[in-house]
């Protein structure tokens, strides 16, 4: 009788346990999936170790969990977003125009450096080489990154446009590389003559002491583009999105947050975080980006898989 007792209370006890564990578990809300653009290559030294640190301090100050990942492609950040797949996103503008149209995103933070949330494109060639202005590109090789990347190739195709310069039928050889990262290697193992990146991407080259990169000169530079964004998933209850903005808004406010956990694009220390970026601020962008037809996308992408 005094074994069935203690064999009784036994079981009990760990009933309890389990009980007490099951809702520990259930009060503690699952991380948020972050999908980050393959901005510098998609490795885990580049746009990962970028935007670790303010996720970090956002899920410090506000009792958030995030998973952080980067995506292989642009277009497969805007596919997570419409599945469901991804709460939480950093993308180029074009990336998030995609998301939006799609009715898959809105605006969550765009961040501030300088009082200002803009960021630049340009295209870049060696010192040594033959291209020094825009109109040195006719019948030269340009690497260009993602075909979704705003500052890696949208932009700077529309300025070869503004420049009177088509570069499917006057430029030399083009080559997709995929991310800013990639193209400026190309330019310094002189594959190429130019390329486009973002002046963040390559700022970032020069901080880090890149091989070759100090023999590398701007050859035009953008007008300026909104900020690359943080956005969110749509369908995210409308308490989790106050909380997530909210957040963001005050990060950098907080005391116990160190000034360089506080990153953007590149993975550069910024100002802060402004929640309440207006998104119509894009449609501007995007008139520009208008240049850039998917007709002519499409014969870029047939040229660059010319050899």
């Amino acid at each position: 009788m005094r074994r069935i007792f203690a064999r009784a209370l036994a079981v009990a006890v760990l009933a309890g346990l389990a009980a007490c564990s099951a809702g520990k578990n259930a009060d503690q809300a699952p991380p948020l999936h972050v999908l980050l653009i393959p901005a510098d290559g998609g490795t885990e030294s580049g746009t990962l170790a970028d935007y670790k640190p303010v996720f970090q301090a956002v899920g410090q100050t506000a009792g958030i969990d995030f998973d952080l990942k980067v995506a292989q492609s642009y277009g497969a950040v805007v596919e997570a977003l419409c599945n469901g797949t991804a709460d939480v996103a950093f993308v180029g503008p074009v990336t998030y125009l995609q998301a939006r149209e799609r009715g898959c995103a809105e605006l969550l933070a765009v961040a501030v450096e300088n009082g200002k949330s803009e960021y630049y494109a340009g295209i870049f060639a060696r010192k040594d080489g033959p291209v020094h202005a825009i109109s040195d590109l006719r019948s030269r090789s340009l690497a260009l990154g993602d075909v979704n990347s705003t500052s890696s190739f949208v932009i700077p195709v529309a300025m070869l446009v503004e420049a009177k310069l088509d570069p499917v039928t006057e430029l030399g050889a083009l080559r997709l590389t995929g991310s800013h990262a990639n193209s400026l290697a190309a330019l310094l193992e002189k594959r190429v003559d130019a390329a486009a990146l973002s002046f963040d991407s390559f700022e970032k080259a020069v901080r880090e002491g890149v091989p070759g990169v100090e023999n590398v000169q701007v050859v035009a530079r953008s007008e300026p583009i909104p900020y690359p964004p943080l956005v969110m998933n749509n369908k995210l209850p409308g308490a989790l999105k106050t909380k997530l903005r909210q957040a963001f808004a005050d990060v950098a406010k907080a005391p116990s947050i160190r000034p360089e956990m506080i990153r953007g694009y590149g993975g550069k220390q910024v100002d802060g975080y402004d929640a309440a970026f207006p998104a119509e601020r894009f449609d501007d962008a995007a008139r520009k980006m208008a240049l850039v037809s998917d007709e002519l996308k499409g014969e870029i992408l047939k040229k660059s898989a010319e050899r």
